[in-house]
């Protein structure tokens, strides 16, 4: 690694994973597992202390600027959990003020009911997966609730306060047309939410739809889909800043930027990854923690949360930055490169010898790709990767 490159500490993120959910979607590869009704907050709660307690051991940052609860579905749990967590979390470690905390959300009326409170719990941000706003494709998602409900889940939290709103949505959905999946996108622009983040459907091994894959659209008419969606998103004013996300002005959201600048970010839960840098070993590592709750809440609780670690040789390091940075419309700064990796952008741009020129957009100063780069980006990544 070139020493002299990795010139600053990365800001910090802290990511907490809740594990369950009400039922498992048939095309979720995330760690999910059913709750049942014996699901013990406090015991959680306590090994999540604990688990960031070892962490911080492996960070300089004096302060988290984003906070993001993911899951799973976060909002099973209740509005003071997530307070005992937040009010943990600022009693071990500074959180920024102007910090944005995220918390993913399903419609269901049960979550709807806790909104007000998780805002008054320190909540600023809500993620709702709402996936389709037709019934016919939430029915063939899997999905636990009706078109209703997604539509009474953005109005409650505009009502307990939230300017701060992401709508989940995907396409390429089973069965689903042109009309029907730009439909979602029309009406999701409509509700006016700060930000909308745009998924294709894909198939993950180790998912129900795996092992038994749905009928889905074919790839030219998936194509269609996406570029009229992206149409109608920019004309309603959402600029897409990265691969899948689309936001108002000024509305990032802040936390995945992190991740996209390669950042360092705490991961504390079952199965939560995170990311550390140190400058004076000229490192970066990743840990990863137990994925079964019941293991994870064991083991953090002795002080043995983490299941694994992993640090990065050179090649990992330049082909993780770019995996992330690159799913940035604008790309990134050789400055930023150079303060993030260690590495020369040099290096950089030598990795990109057997690279169609024209998929790229290299500068004096940065780094991207070219429109047809960005539309091929899983391409371009693979040619990085075979370097």
């Amino acid at each position: 690694m070139n020493h002299k490159a990795l010139l600053q500490t990365p800001p910090l993120s802290l990511y907490v994973h809740i594990p369950w959910c009400v039922r498992k979607c048939p095309y979720c590869d995330f760690n999910s597992h059913e709750a049942g009704k014996d699901l013990d907050e406090s015991a959680y709660i306590a090994a999540l202390m604990a688990d960031l307690d070892t962490e911080l051991e492996h960070y300089t940052q004096n302060e988290i600027q984003s906070i993001f609860f993911g899951g799973g579905t976060p909002s099973l749990f209740s509005a003071e959990a997530i307070a005992d967590i937040l009010a943990g979390v600022a009693r071990k470690i500074a959180v920024a003020p102007e910090c944005e905390i995220t918390l993913e959300a399903n419609p269901g009326t049960f979550e709807q009911e806790k909104f007000t409170d998780y805002r008054s719990a320190g909540i600023n941000r809500l993620s709702i997966g709402i996936q389709s706003f037709n019934d016919d494709m939430l029915s063939r998602l899997g999905r636990i609730h009706d078109s209703k409900e997604a539509l009474k889940a953005i109005e409650t939290a505009y009502a307990a306060g939230f300017d701060n709103i992401n709508l989940d949505l995907m396409f390429g959905l089973p069965g689903q047309s042109l009309p029907e999946a730009a439909g979602d996108i029309s009406l999701a622009c409509d509700l006016e939410p700060a930000h909308i983040s745009h998924y294709q459907l894909t198939i993950e091994p180790n998912t129900y739809f795996y092992k038994h894959t749905p009928v889905l659209p074919k790839t030219d008419y998936i194509w269609d889909m996406q570029q009229r969606c992206h149409d109608t998103l920019q004309q309603h004013g959402y600029a897409q800043y990265e691969v899948s996300a689309f936001s108002r002005a000024g509305r990032q959201c802040s936390h995945n930027i992190n991740y996209w600048r390669f950042g360092d970010y705490i991961g504390i839960g079952a199965g939560a990854h995170g990311k550390s840098t140190n400058i004076d070993s000229h490192s970066i590592t990743r840990r990863w923690k137990h994925r079964q709750p019941a293991a994870y809440i064991n083991n953090a609780t002795q002080g043995n949360a983490c299941s694994g670690s992993n640090q990065l040789d050179q090649p990992d390091i330049l082909f993780e930055f770019l995996l992330n940075a690159l799913r940035l419309r604008q790309g990134f700064g050789f400055d930023l490169f150079e303060q993030r990796t260690g590495i020369s952008k040099e290096r950089l741009i030598t990795a990109c010898d057997n690279i169609a020129p024209e998929l790229l957009v290299i500068s004096e100063t940065g780094f991207g790709t070219s429109r047809r780069g960005f539309d091929f980006l899983n391409d371009v990544l693979e040619k990085f990767l075979a370097h």
